[in-house]
């Protein structure tokens, strides 16, 4: 009994006709992403060293766009279930070599199919809980190393600075300045009402005393008349 064919197997494809590559070389990248997710494929064209899995991509980009939009299917939910390249018609070249002679240039094409369909629903829920417990253990990981990270930066700075107060000697400043029994005569002597109000009074009754005999100088010196030269003068040949 004979399976199915390969072109006629279920599921949405795209085709790629007359790309600038053999059949060979496109066979070689086709047979890595054949059977895997499509995010992994995704993956292996992206990173792939050969000029020809760019155009796979492409056909890849096209069969998930038809089977979203044209299907309705979740892209999550699809592999690459069967990928295949056929040879296309060759371009035949001419190259002068020596003594007159040519040498035939076979510049090959070929025919780029790929075909996505759905997981199996027992398939797709193992898939499913193992991705699950890989987010969750790595989210678990990646939890351990923040907290370790986190407490190895908080004990190098509490070492970093008890050595800093050891080397300036802080400490024993700010206890000094901090305690209770030095500071507080202090602050109560010039608080004192005794000592501050009698300061103050006999500070105001010398201001008022000084402002008092001012005013008595400037009355008695404008209550002199001013005498001229010449008044004088007369006065004292009259005198005499």
């Amino acid at each position: 009994m004979v399976g199915i064919k390969t072109n006629e197997r279920p599921g949405t494809r795209a085709r790629a006709s007359y790309v600038r590559c053999s059949a060979y070389k496109a066979r070689a990248v086709l047979d890595q992403i054949r059977g895997q997710s499509c995010a992994n494929a995704q993956e292996i064209l992206a990173f792939s060293e050969r000029d020809v899995a760019q155009p796979i991509h492409k056909v890849l980009q096209s069969a998930l766009s038809n089977a979203e939009h044209n299907d309705g299917l979740d892209i999550d939910d699809l592999y690459v279930s069967a990928c295949y390249a056929d040879e296309g018609p060759t371009l035949k070249r001419w190259r002068p070599r020596a003594r007159g002679r040519a040498t035939r240039i076979r510049k090959r094409t070929c025919h780029i199919t790929v075909i996505v369909s759905l997981y199996d629903p027992e398939t797709l829920e193992r898939l499913r809980a193992v991705q699950s417990q890989r987010s969750t253990s790595s989210a678990e990981a990646r939890q351990r190393r923040v907290a370790q990270s986190r407490a190895a930066a908080q004990a190098q700075q509490a070492q970093q600075s008890d050595e800093d107060s050891a080397q300036t000697g802080e400490q024993p400043a700010v206890e000094s300045v901090a305690d209770d029994s030095v500071a507080e005569p202090a602050v109560e002597s010039v608080a004192d009402d005794s000592v501050a109000e009698p300061a103050v009074e006999s500070v105001a009754e010398t201001v008022e005393s000084e402002e008092f005999d001012t005013a008595d100088a400037d009355e008695s010196a404008s209550e002199e008349p001013s005498a001229e030269p010449g008044e004088e003068s007369k006065k004292a040949d009259g005198s005499v």
